[in-house]
């Protein structure tokens, strides 16, 4: 069942639909175990723990994943939570409407990724967090060391927020140590202005 369906020009159709955290798992677990996905926190977990943490993720109210599909392929990683119930709440001012996202884009192919993949993915994550669950603004805190992400955000429109220090915590099977985060911030009027 997907929650959102976007069709991009000269890209394809996005889809968006819940994670199966144990039908997933072998996908998830490819691109997490890679080093680029270093920032997930999650290279060093087996298939098994990685279904793990999804699956208790999927009993939480205030966090939610999410596969991102081009065209019937997988192509990223959605988390989306509630910055109150989150680390990041101790970090900044939250405000009404206000949702936290985290995004793994799926690897390039052999060929590398087409122009515009990230920008196209990005563009509906938006319209899906903004658009159809009527927030008014996301919230993301790439490491600091990620400068792919961060300038992938600021391209989208994002507007950089302070740089951070995010507390230590413990999910099953992962401890995330301190982490220090350059917050971006990008509102729905900016996204989708009248």
């Amino acid at each position: 069942m997907y929650v959102h369906e976007q069709a991009v020009d000269g890209f394809g159709t996005v889809r968006i639909r819940p994670l199966d955290a144990r039908g997933d798992a072998a996908t998830v677990h490819a691109w997490v175990r890679e080093e680029r996905a270093v920032f997930w926190g999650m290279n060093g977990l087996d298939e098994d723990q990685v279904a793990d943490v999804y699956a208790h993720m999927a009993t939480l109210d205030t966090h939610h994943a999410f596969l991102l599909e081009k065209d019937g392929t997988p192509a990223g990683l959605l988390q989306t939570y509630d910055p109150e119930a989150d680390r990041v709440s101790e970090c900044y001012p939250v405000e009404p409407g206000d949702i936290g996202v985290h995004l793994l884009l799926a690897p390039a192919g052999p060929d590398g990724a087409s122009p515009g993949w990230s920008g196209a993915l990005l563009g509906a994550v938006a319209s899906y967090v903004l658009v159809t669950l009527d927030r008014r603004r996301v919230v993301v805190d790439p490491d600091v060391r990620n400068a792919p992400a961060i300038a992938r955000f600021l391209g989208q429109g994002f507007t950089a927020g302070e740089r951070v220090v995010l507390p230590e915590i413990d999910i099953p099977d992962v401890h995330l140590p301190e982490k220090h985060a350059q917050l971006a911030f990008l509102r729905r009027e900016v996204a989708f202005p009248a």
